[in-house]
C-alpha cells in the first residue's frame, strides 16, 4: 500500500496569506501608481545610514555570514542594555517564533495558548510542529480578557503568546496587566510577548515589558526591524530571553538564516536616532489624523498604539476594499482574522494619508 509523501497532519495546511503587492495591483488594473497601506511598512522607507551600509556591504555578498550574528547581537545588547547571550537574531521575528515552539513545546504533550484573533504565524507554526494550539476570544472591543486566558491555562500549557500592541486592532494593555499575567502563569509556562509594534506606543514605557525580559526565567520579548526601521524586505527580527533558552535556540537555528546584508542593515539602523524619531513622529501624527478623519465619516475607529488602525466602515468592507483597489490604494481586508466587516489601514506618509481620506470621501458620497 502506497504511503503519502506528506505528513498527514499537514494535508490540510493552508499557507500564511500576505497582503497584496503593488505590482499585483498595477498589473490587475493597469495603474502606473499605487499606494500600499496594507502591510504596516515604514512610510519613510529605510534610513539613509542603512542604504549606505548596504552599498558598502555589497562587496562581501560572496562571503558567508558568521553563524549566530554576533555583531548584531552585540549591537542590540548595547542598544537595549542587555547581555548579548540573551539575544537571538533571526530571519524576521517569524523565525524566532518557529524556533521557540520547536525548542520549548513537546509535541503531543504541551500546547500553545493565544487570543483569537491573533497573528496567524503562531497557529501555523504550531501546526507545522504538530503542537496543539488553543485560543481564547478577545472581547468585542478587542481588549484582552486576561482572566479568561488564565483560566484556560493548565499543566499542559507550555507557551502563551501575547501580542502588544495587538494585530489587527492596535490595542495595548498597560504593562502592569502584562506583568500580572506573567506572575500568575506557572513557572514552566513560557510567556512570549510579541512587541513588533511597540515602538509606536506612546509613551512606550507604559506598555513595554522588554526591560524585564533578560532577567526573568520564563519570559521572551520579540522585536522586529520590519516596522520602525523599514527593513521588511531584508527579514530581520530578534528575541530577548533567558540565556539558557537563547543557547538552545542558537544550537538548533539554521546557521546562516540572517544574511550579511540584513545584519549590516540592522547595525546601521540602530545607529540612526534621527530616522527613528522622524518615523515615530510621522506615524503618530498620521494615526491621529486618520482616526479623526475616518471617525468624522462615521467609521468606527478603534484606539491604536501601532502603526495601523482597525476600522469598521459605514459600507460593506469588501466593497470599500475593492473600490479603493481600483483607485490604486491597497488596504488590508481581514477575512483571515474572521473579521469580514472590518479593515486594517497602515499609516502612510502625509500625502498617502490625504489621498486615502479623499478617496474614501469620494467613494462614500458617490
Amino acid at each position: 500500500m502506497s504511503r503519502s509523501l506528506i505528513r498527514r497532519q499537514l494535508l490540510d495546511f493552508e499557507p500564511y496569506c500576505p497582503g497584496l503587492s503593488i505590482e499585483e495591483i498595477q498589473e490587475r488594473y493597469g495603474l502606473s501608481s499605487v499606494i500600499k497601506l496594507a502591510s504596516n511598512e515604514n512610510p519613510l522607507g529605510a534610513s539613509p545610514k542603512v542604504l549606505q551600509a548596504l552599498k558598502k556591504q555589497l562587496t562581501e555578498v560572496h562571503r558567508y555570514p558568521r553563524a549566530g550574528s554576533p555583531r548584531l547581537r552585540r549591537a542590540l545588547g548595547a542598544y537595549h542594555g542587555i547581555p548579548e547571550d540573551r539575544i537571538v537574531a533571526g530571519n524576521g521575528s517569524d523565525e524566532i517564533i518557529d524556533l521557540l515552539i520547536r525548542v520549548a513545546v513537546e509535541p503531543g504533550r504541551g500546547h500553545v495558548l493565544a487570543f483569537q484573533p491573533c497573528f496567524n504565524i503562531y497557529r501555523l507554526q504550531s501546526k507545522l510542529c504538530d503542537v496543539a494550539f488553543r485560543q481564547i476570544a478577545l472581547r468585542s472591543d478587542f481588549t484582552f480578557p486576561m482572566q479568561e486566558l488564565l483560566a484556560a491555562v493548565n499543566e499542559a500549557t507550555a507557551m502563551v503568546f501575547l501580542t502588544t500592541p495587538d494585530n489587527p486592532s492596535g490595542f495595548a494593555p498597560p504593562v502592569k496587566e502584562v506583568l500580572d499575567l506573567h506572575h500568575r502563569l506557572p513557572e514552566d509556562c513560557l510567556l512570549v510577548v510579541d512587541e513588533a509594534y511597540m515602538d509606536f506606543a506612546v509613551p512606550q514605557e507604559n506598555y513595554s515589558i522588554l526591560s524585564l525580559a533578560s532577567r526573568t526565567p520564563n519570559l521572551v520579548v520579540l522585536r522586529t526591524f520590519s516596522k520602525l526601521y523599514g527593513l521588511a524586505g531584508l527579514r530581520l527580527g530578534y528575541g530577548i530571553m533567558p540565556a539558557r533558552l537563547a543557547d538552545y535556540l542558537l544550537r538548533v537555528k539554521l546557521p546562516f538564516s540572517v544574511n550579511v546584508l540584513a545584519e549590516a542593515a540592522g547595525i546601521a539602523a540602530l545607529d540612526d536616532d534621527a530616522f527613528r524619531s522622524e518615523t515615530i513622529r510621522t506615524v503618530v501624527q498620521g494615526r491621529e489624523m486618520l482616526t479623526y478623519a475616518l471617525g468624522e465619516m462615521g467609521f468606527l475607529v478603534y484606539p491604536s498604539q501601532a502603526n495601523f488602525i482597525l476600522v469598521k466602515p459605514t459600507m460593506a468592507a469588501s466593497e470599500l476594499f475593492e473600490k479603493l483597489l481600483r483607485r490604486g490604494i491597497i488596504i488590508r481586508p481581514l477575512s483571515s482574522y474572521d473579521l469580514t466587516d472590518h479593515l486594517r489601514i497602515s499609516i502612510g506618509n502625509s500625502d498617502e494619508n490625504n489621498e486615502l481620506v479623499m478617496a474614501m470621501h469620494d467613494i462614500l458620497i458617490a
